[in-house]
């Protein structure tokens, strides 16, 4: 399943876009940013609520697919030039990371 795929069948916002084509095989739900870094697969889909620059080294780190922020978590708007500059897709949603990680996993 692509990026793009979950945007339209989970109903997520973008807040970034860069590879809405790239492959999302897994997902990860954490928001210890060195927890993370060390444990989210590869093309995951990684469910946190930090939405602060340091989550977008983590992203990079991990190369994961995308960031969903959760409970309309808030994406500061350094964070929002680094994962421009650093190419991550960030997506939005209301639900939280049992919902959403209920329905996400239906569709991988």
């Amino acid at each position: 399943m692509t990026v793009n795929e979950l945007i339209k069948k989970l109903d997520l916002a973008v807040l970034v876009e860069d590879d809405l084509d790239r492959e999302v095989t897994d997902c990860y739900i954490g928001d210890l940013l060195s927890w993370v870094m060390g444990r989210a697969p590869e093309d995951s889909a990684w469910l946190t609520v930090m939405g602060n620059i340091n989550s977008i080294a983590v992203a990079t780190l991990a190369d994961v697919s995308c960031i969903i922020l959760v409970e309309d978590a808030a994406l500061d708007a350094d964070a929002k030039a680094k994962a421009e500059m650093h190419g991550v897709n960030i997506l939005t949603t209301s639900q939280n990371s049992y919902q959403l990680a209920v329905a996400l996993s239906a569709l991988l």
